[in-house]
């Protein structure tokens, strides 16, 4: 828990490859699919304006809202139910007090109903972690992905239903990036692979570098 980000992810791949070969087979057979169409060459990138959030019914947080008090970090993940997700969003939360003594503000994103949304943002010292309806947000990003039939089948034996967690049956999610928006709205940093089990390094709390840069960001 204390080791950077990578290490972590690393760490776990390598438990999965060990002791749920079918799991790592198949990741490697769908990042190896989405990689051959080039998944995510088209997401935003540094110096590009981020997209503002989705206007629907009832949304109470806006991008241009949180902008005036410093950098956003947007950050799509899969859902509840993703291991790779849940240790992102752990060195996340690890990083959150450095961050926030920034002036920035921490957004998850992910493609589930609140109910489930729910399940990872329990409440107290936290970020906001926002439903993306049918992955519009993330379609809009071209950030969107399928996860095939043989992904599917994996899941759905072990109990993993994405039908139940989004509300249809597409089983589409985001590619796992990061985006850093600065005050001005464009985009100063962004992380986005098409290999979910890769995320941005930004859980090291040790990093002398991880306050400067979003000090820059403000300034």
């Amino acid at each position: 828990m204390e080791a950077p980000l990578g290490e972590r992810l690393a760490a776990f791949s390598a438990v999965v490859r060990a002791h749920a070969l079918p799991f790592a087979e198949a990741y490697d057979h769908v990042v190896a699919r989405v990689r051959s169409g080039e998944a995510g060459a088209a997401a935003p990138k540094p110096g590009d304006s981020m997209l503002a959030f989705p206007d629907r019914a009832g949304r109470v947080h806006r991008l241009d809202e949180m902008l005036p008090r410093g950098p956003v970090v947007v950050s799509f993940n899969r859902g509840h139910w993703c291991e790779y997700c849940a240790i992102e969003l752990s060195a996340l939360r690890q990083a959150l007090g450095e961050i926030a003594a920034t002036g920035a503000t921490v957004v998850s994103i992910m493609p589930e109903t609140r109910e489930f949304i729910a399940k990872v943002a329990p409440g107290g010292k936290s970020f906001l972690v926002l439903s993306d309806e049918n992955n519009g947000y993330a379609l809009a990003l071209n950030l969107v992905i399928w996860l095939g039939e043989r992904v599917r089948a994996l899941y759905l034996l072990h109990g993993i239903r994405l039908d139940l967690y989004q509300g249809n049956d597409g089983w589409f999610v985001p590619i796992p990036a990061t985006f850093v928006v600065r005050r001005d709205g464009d985009i100063a940093a962004r992380f986005v692979d098409p290999d979910f089990r890769r995320r941005m390094e930004h859980g090291d709390l040790r990093n002398p570098s991880h306050t400067q840069f979003f000090a820059e960001l403000i300034a």
